[in-house]
Protein backbone atom coordinates (compact mmCIF):
# COMPACT_ATOMS: atom_id res chain seq x y z
CA UNK A 1 0.00 0.00 0.00
CA UNK A 2 2.97 2.56 0.78
CA UNK A 3 4.59 2.18 -2.13
CA UNK A 4 1.47 2.07 -3.90
CA UNK A 5 0.52 5.57 -2.41
CA UNK A 6 4.04 6.95 -3.27
CA UNK A 7 3.86 6.39 -7.22
CA UNK A 8 0.19 7.71 -6.96
CA UNK A 9 2.19 10.96 -5.01
CA UNK A 10 5.28 10.79 -7.66
CA UNK A 11 2.81 10.57 -10.17
CA UNK A 12 1.22 13.64 -8.87
CA UNK A 13 4.19 15.48 -8.20
CA UNK A 14 5.59 14.65 -12.33
CA UNK A 15 2.15 15.91 -13.59
CA UNK A 16 1.98 19.42 -12.60
CA UNK A 17 5.12 20.18 -14.26
CA UNK A 18 3.98 19.24 -17.80
CA UNK A 19 0.76 21.97 -16.59
CA UNK A 20 3.95 24.33 -15.98
CA UNK A 21 4.73 25.89 -19.35
CA UNK A 22 0.61 26.71 -19.15
CA UNK A 23 0.78 28.50 -16.20
CA UNK A 24 3.83 30.49 -16.89
CA UNK A 25 2.35 31.52 -20.31
CA UNK A 26 -1.33 32.31 -18.78
CA UNK A 27 0.31 34.15 -16.20
CA UNK A 28 2.08 36.28 -18.79
CA UNK A 29 -0.77 36.81 -20.89
CA UNK A 30 -2.70 37.78 -17.91
CA UNK A 31 0.33 40.77 -16.74
CA UNK A 32 -0.32 41.67 -20.62
CA UNK A 33 -4.11 42.09 -20.66
CA UNK A 34 -4.23 43.77 -17.78
CA UNK A 35 -3.33 47.26 -16.85
CA UNK A 36 -4.14 50.57 -15.74
CA UNK A 37 -5.81 51.52 -19.39
CA UNK A 38 -8.39 48.72 -20.55
CA UNK A 39 -7.41 47.06 -23.78
CA UNK A 40 -9.70 44.06 -25.22
CA UNK A 41 -7.79 40.48 -24.55
CA UNK A 42 -8.74 40.08 -28.70
CA UNK A 43 -6.64 42.98 -29.43
CA UNK A 44 -4.06 41.74 -26.85
CA UNK A 45 -3.47 38.82 -28.75
CA UNK A 46 -3.43 39.73 -32.11
CA UNK A 47 -0.82 42.50 -31.37
CA UNK A 48 0.93 39.45 -29.67
CA UNK A 49 0.18 37.25 -33.06
CA UNK A 50 1.73 39.82 -35.30
CA UNK A 51 4.69 40.49 -33.09
CA UNK A 52 5.71 37.09 -32.91
CA UNK A 53 5.21 36.74 -36.94
CA UNK A 54 1.85 34.82 -36.96
CA UNK A 55 -0.45 37.38 -38.23
CA UNK A 56 0.11 40.61 -40.43
CA UNK A 57 -3.17 42.22 -39.01
CA UNK A 58 -3.08 46.27 -39.21
CA UNK A 59 -2.37 47.25 -35.59
CA UNK A 60 -3.16 50.42 -33.71
CA UNK A 61 0.19 51.97 -32.98
CA UNK A 62 -0.50 53.16 -29.89
CA UNK A 63 -2.27 50.01 -28.77
CA UNK A 64 0.79 47.59 -30.11
CA UNK A 65 3.11 49.84 -27.89
CA UNK A 66 1.41 49.34 -25.02
CA UNK A 67 1.49 46.03 -25.37
CA UNK A 68 4.66 45.18 -26.92
CA UNK A 69 6.96 47.48 -24.84
CA UNK A 70 5.42 48.53 -21.83
CA UNK A 71 3.35 45.47 -20.70
CA UNK A 72 5.03 42.34 -22.07
CA UNK A 73 7.83 43.52 -21.70
CA UNK A 74 7.49 44.40 -17.75
CA UNK A 75 5.35 40.98 -17.53
CA UNK A 76 8.56 38.78 -18.59
CA UNK A 77 11.32 40.81 -16.49
CA UNK A 78 8.67 40.45 -13.09
CA UNK A 79 8.70 36.45 -14.07
CA UNK A 80 12.23 36.17 -14.10
CA UNK A 81 12.66 38.07 -11.16
CA UNK A 82 10.08 36.56 -8.96
CA UNK A 83 11.71 33.03 -10.19
CA UNK A 84 14.93 34.65 -9.28
CA UNK A 85 13.73 35.76 -5.79
CA UNK A 86 11.89 32.30 -4.57
CA UNK A 87 15.29 30.45 -5.83
CA UNK A 88 17.58 32.58 -3.87
CA UNK A 89 16.02 32.38 -0.76
CA UNK A 90 14.83 28.56 -1.79
CA UNK A 91 18.94 28.29 -1.85
CA UNK A 92 19.56 29.85 1.10
CA UNK A 93 17.35 28.05 3.35
CA UNK A 94 18.67 24.93 2.68
CA UNK A 95 22.20 25.96 2.70
CA UNK A 96 21.97 28.03 6.13
CA UNK A 97 19.38 25.55 7.50
CA UNK A 98 17.10 28.41 8.47
CA UNK A 99 13.70 28.85 7.74
CA UNK A 100 13.49 32.52 7.36
CA UNK A 101 17.08 32.96 5.42
CA UNK A 102 16.34 35.12 2.67
CA UNK A 103 18.05 37.58 0.52
CA UNK A 104 15.85 40.41 2.27
CA UNK A 105 16.11 39.09 6.04
CA UNK A 106 19.62 38.38 5.56
CA UNK A 107 20.84 41.87 4.27
CA UNK A 108 21.60 40.84 0.60
CA UNK A 109 18.89 43.20 -0.88
CA UNK A 110 19.95 45.88 1.12
CA UNK A 111 23.50 45.27 0.34
CA UNK A 112 22.45 45.06 -3.58
CA UNK A 113 20.57 48.66 -2.95
CA UNK A 114 23.61 50.40 -1.82
CA UNK A 115 26.40 49.17 -4.35
CA UNK A 116 23.76 50.08 -7.08
CA UNK A 117 22.63 53.52 -5.33
CA UNK A 118 26.86 54.07 -4.98
CA UNK A 119 27.19 53.69 -8.81
CA UNK A 120 24.68 55.12 -10.09
CA UNK A 121 24.13 58.33 -7.51
CA UNK A 122 27.82 58.77 -6.15
CA UNK A 123 29.17 57.93 -9.62
CA UNK A 124 32.13 55.18 -8.02
CA UNK A 125 33.57 53.33 -10.55
CA UNK A 126 34.04 56.10 -13.14
CA UNK A 127 31.01 54.86 -15.13
CA UNK A 128 33.48 51.70 -15.52
CA UNK A 129 30.89 50.00 -13.44
CA UNK A 130 26.99 49.13 -14.01
CA UNK A 131 24.31 49.32 -11.68
CA UNK A 132 24.53 45.21 -12.11
CA UNK A 133 27.97 44.98 -10.78
CA UNK A 134 27.99 47.48 -8.44
CA UNK A 135 24.21 45.75 -6.95
CA UNK A 136 26.17 42.43 -7.11
CA UNK A 137 29.63 43.52 -5.14
CA UNK A 138 26.90 45.28 -2.29
CA UNK A 139 25.28 41.88 -1.86
CA UNK A 140 28.49 39.69 -2.12
CA UNK A 141 29.65 42.82 0.58
CA UNK A 142 26.38 42.29 2.76
CA UNK A 143 26.45 38.50 3.61
CA UNK A 144 30.14 37.89 4.03
CA UNK A 145 29.86 40.69 6.76
CA UNK A 146 26.24 38.82 7.96
CA UNK A 147 28.35 35.93 7.91
CA UNK A 148 31.09 37.17 9.89
CA UNK A 149 29.04 38.63 12.87
CA UNK A 150 27.20 35.68 13.15
CA UNK A 151 30.38 33.50 13.00
CA UNK A 152 31.83 36.04 15.92
CA UNK A 153 28.37 35.57 17.93
CA UNK A 154 28.53 31.88 17.90
CA UNK A 155 25.73 31.50 15.26
CA UNK A 156 25.28 26.77 14.52
CA UNK A 157 22.93 25.00 13.08
CA UNK A 158 20.69 24.84 15.88
CA UNK A 159 17.70 26.97 17.26
CA UNK A 160 20.28 29.49 18.39
CA UNK A 161 22.18 30.07 15.26
CA UNK A 162 19.18 30.33 13.48
CA UNK A 163 18.26 33.15 15.72
CA UNK A 164 22.18 34.58 15.45
CA UNK A 165 21.94 34.60 11.83
CA UNK A 166 18.76 36.88 11.63
CA UNK A 167 19.87 38.78 13.89
CA UNK A 168 23.19 39.33 12.46
CA UNK A 169 21.16 40.31 9.01
CA UNK A 170 18.83 42.46 10.68
CA UNK A 171 21.79 44.32 11.50
CA UNK A 172 23.11 44.30 8.30
CA UNK A 173 20.30 45.30 6.75
CA UNK A 174 19.80 48.48 9.09
CA UNK A 175 23.41 49.35 8.42
CA UNK A 176 23.34 49.26 4.59
CA UNK A 177 20.32 50.82 4.84
CA UNK A 178 21.48 53.57 6.71
CA UNK A 179 24.74 53.94 4.30
CA UNK A 180 22.34 54.30 0.97
CA UNK A 181 19.59 56.83 2.64
CA UNK A 182 23.52 59.08 3.47
CA UNK A 183 24.53 58.03 0.24
CA UNK A 184 21.14 59.71 -1.36
CA UNK A 185 21.30 62.54 1.41
CA UNK A 186 24.48 63.37 -0.06
CA UNK A 187 24.81 62.83 -3.23
CA UNK A 188 21.71 63.02 -4.73
CA UNK A 189 19.09 66.21 -6.10
CA UNK A 190 15.75 65.84 -4.19
CA UNK A 191 14.26 64.75 -7.86
CA UNK A 192 16.94 62.11 -8.31
CA UNK A 193 16.14 61.15 -4.06
CA UNK A 194 12.18 61.26 -4.90
CA UNK A 195 12.89 58.15 -7.82
CA UNK A 196 15.77 56.66 -6.15
CA UNK A 197 13.44 55.95 -2.61
CA UNK A 198 10.51 55.03 -5.01
CA UNK A 199 12.83 52.69 -6.71
CA UNK A 200 13.92 50.95 -3.31
CA UNK A 201 10.87 50.22 -2.59
CA UNK A 202 10.42 48.00 -5.74
CA UNK A 203 9.68 49.83 -9.04
CA UNK A 204 8.67 47.97 -12.58
CA UNK A 205 7.54 51.30 -13.91
CA UNK A 206 10.77 51.35 -15.79
CA UNK A 207 11.85 48.02 -17.36
CA UNK A 208 11.62 47.64 -21.06
CA UNK A 209 12.74 45.01 -22.81
CA UNK A 210 16.61 45.95 -22.64
CA UNK A 211 16.50 44.60 -18.66
CA UNK A 212 15.00 41.47 -20.23
CA UNK A 213 18.57 40.78 -21.46
CA UNK A 214 19.99 40.24 -18.19
CA UNK A 215 16.26 39.19 -16.16
CA UNK A 216 16.01 35.86 -18.50
CA UNK A 217 19.96 34.34 -18.55
CA UNK A 218 19.57 35.42 -14.58
CA UNK A 219 16.46 33.14 -13.89
CA UNK A 220 17.75 30.61 -15.94
CA UNK A 221 21.29 30.36 -14.01
CA UNK A 222 19.33 30.20 -10.95
CA UNK A 223 17.12 27.45 -12.14
CA UNK A 224 20.09 25.69 -13.67
CA UNK A 225 22.37 25.56 -10.90
CA UNK A 226 19.61 24.70 -8.45
CA UNK A 227 18.12 21.45 -10.39
CA UNK A 228 21.87 20.61 -11.23
CA UNK A 229 22.48 21.41 -7.07
CA UNK A 230 19.21 19.31 -5.78
CA UNK A 231 20.87 16.68 -4.50
CA UNK A 232 23.37 18.50 -3.18
CA UNK A 233 20.46 21.16 -1.37
CA UNK A 234 18.73 17.82 0.13
CA UNK A 235 22.17 16.81 1.95
CA UNK A 236 22.65 20.91 3.10
CA UNK A 237 18.98 20.36 4.41
CA UNK A 238 20.27 17.90 6.95
CA UNK A 239 23.81 19.63 7.69
CA UNK A 240 26.87 20.27 6.28
CA UNK A 241 28.33 16.66 8.04
CA UNK A 242 25.52 15.23 5.64
CA UNK A 243 26.64 16.93 2.45
CA UNK A 244 30.25 15.60 3.27
CA UNK A 245 29.35 12.65 3.95
CA UNK A 246 28.20 12.17 0.50
CA UNK A 247 31.68 13.44 -1.04
CA UNK A 248 30.18 16.51 -1.45
CA UNK A 249 32.71 19.28 -2.35
CA UNK A 250 31.47 21.96 0.47
CA UNK A 251 33.67 24.88 0.01
CA UNK A 252 33.20 24.71 -3.80
CA UNK A 253 29.06 23.64 -3.54
CA UNK A 254 28.57 26.60 -1.24
CA UNK A 255 30.26 29.53 -2.95
CA UNK A 256 28.79 28.94 -6.19
CA UNK A 257 25.18 28.51 -4.48
CA UNK A 258 25.88 31.93 -2.13
CA UNK A 259 26.84 33.31 -5.41
CA UNK A 260 23.89 32.89 -7.60
CA UNK A 261 21.29 33.94 -4.99
CA UNK A 262 23.60 36.78 -4.69
CA UNK A 263 23.69 37.17 -8.04
CA UNK A 264 20.50 36.56 -8.85
CA UNK A 265 19.17 39.30 -5.95
CA UNK A 266 21.68 41.51 -7.42
CA UNK A 267 20.41 41.65 -10.81
CA UNK A 268 16.76 42.21 -10.00
CA UNK A 269 17.84 44.71 -7.08
CA UNK A 270 19.52 46.93 -10.14
CA UNK A 271 16.66 46.49 -12.06
CA UNK A 272 13.80 46.86 -9.77
CA UNK A 273 15.14 47.38 -6.24
CA UNK A 274 14.40 45.85 -3.43
CA UNK A 275 11.41 43.23 -3.19
CA UNK A 276 10.71 41.74 0.11
CA UNK A 277 8.88 38.15 1.13
CA UNK A 278 9.03 36.57 -2.76
CA UNK A 279 12.12 34.40 -1.32
CA UNK A 280 10.44 33.93 1.99
CA UNK A 281 7.14 32.93 1.44
CA UNK A 282 6.90 30.69 -1.84
CA UNK A 283 9.84 28.18 -1.27
CA UNK A 284 7.35 27.64 2.34
CA UNK A 285 4.41 27.30 0.16
CA UNK A 286 5.64 25.01 -2.45
CA UNK A 287 7.32 22.84 0.49
CA UNK A 288 3.85 22.27 1.60
CA UNK A 289 2.52 21.61 -2.33
CA UNK A 290 5.44 19.33 -3.26
CA UNK A 291 7.14 18.91 -0.82
CA UNK A 292 10.86 19.14 0.54
CA UNK A 293 12.52 17.08 -2.14
CA UNK A 294 14.73 19.52 -4.23
CA UNK A 295 14.32 17.95 -7.37
CA UNK A 296 10.81 18.89 -7.72
CA UNK A 297 11.14 22.21 -5.34
CA UNK A 298 13.22 23.83 -7.49
CA UNK A 299 11.02 24.19 -10.28
CA UNK A 300 7.68 24.61 -8.40
CA UNK A 301 9.55 27.42 -6.50
CA UNK A 302 10.76 28.94 -10.06
CA UNK A 303 7.44 28.20 -11.99
CA UNK A 304 5.08 30.01 -8.40
CA UNK A 305 7.92 33.06 -8.06
CA UNK A 306 7.22 34.14 -11.71
CA UNK A 307 3.08 33.90 -11.07
CA UNK A 308 3.42 35.23 -7.81
CA UNK A 309 5.59 38.56 -8.98
CA UNK A 310 3.73 38.86 -12.16
CA UNK A 311 0.09 38.65 -10.69
CA UNK A 312 2.15 41.28 -7.65
CA UNK A 313 2.57 43.73 -10.79
CA UNK A 314 -0.51 43.75 -11.90
CA UNK A 315 -2.22 44.60 -8.49
CA UNK A 316 0.37 47.47 -8.20
CA UNK A 317 -1.26 49.16 -11.67
CA UNK A 318 -4.54 48.47 -11.20
CA UNK A 319 -5.04 48.73 -7.21
CA UNK A 320 -5.28 52.74 -6.84
CA UNK A 321 -6.58 54.29 -10.33
CA UNK A 322 -4.59 56.64 -11.91
CA UNK A 323 -1.41 55.51 -9.45
CA UNK A 324 0.92 52.59 -9.66
CA UNK A 325 1.84 51.18 -6.42
CA UNK A 326 5.63 49.97 -5.42
CA UNK A 327 5.60 46.39 -6.34
CA UNK A 328 7.09 45.62 -2.73
CA UNK A 329 4.54 47.02 -1.08
CA UNK A 330 2.30 44.72 -2.74
CA UNK A 331 4.77 41.74 -1.82
CA UNK A 332 4.97 42.70 1.36
CA UNK A 333 1.21 43.46 1.79
CA UNK A 334 0.03 39.82 0.35
CA UNK A 335 3.29 37.93 1.35
CA UNK A 336 3.10 39.18 5.67
CA UNK A 337 -0.68 37.39 5.67
CA UNK A 338 0.54 34.31 3.56
CA UNK A 339 3.58 33.23 5.95
CA UNK A 340 1.78 34.02 8.90
CA UNK A 341 -0.45 30.93 7.14
CA UNK A 342 2.27 28.79 6.15
CA UNK A 343 3.72 29.19 9.71
CA UNK A 344 0.27 27.86 11.60
CA UNK A 345 -0.01 25.30 8.71
CA UNK A 346 4.03 23.99 8.87
CA UNK A 347 3.35 23.56 12.89
CA UNK A 348 -0.20 21.99 12.48
CA UNK A 349 1.36 18.91 10.13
Amino acid sequence: MRVRAATRSTGRNRGWLWLAPAVLVAALLFGTAVGETRIPLATVIEVLAVKAGLGSAALDPIDASVIWHYRLSRAVVAACGGAGLALSGLILQALLRNPLAEPYLLGISAGASTGAVTVAVAGIGAGLLSMSAGAFAGALTAFALVAALARAAGGGTGMRGAGVIILAGIAGSQMFNALTALIIAQSASAEQARGIMFWLLGNLSGVRWPDSWVAVPMAALALGVGLWHARALDAFAFGAESAASLGIDLRRTQALLIGTASLATAIMVSIAGAIGFVGLVVPHAMRILVGPRHARLVPATALAGAVFLVLSDVVSRIVIPGQVLPIGVITALVGAPAFAVVMIRGRQR
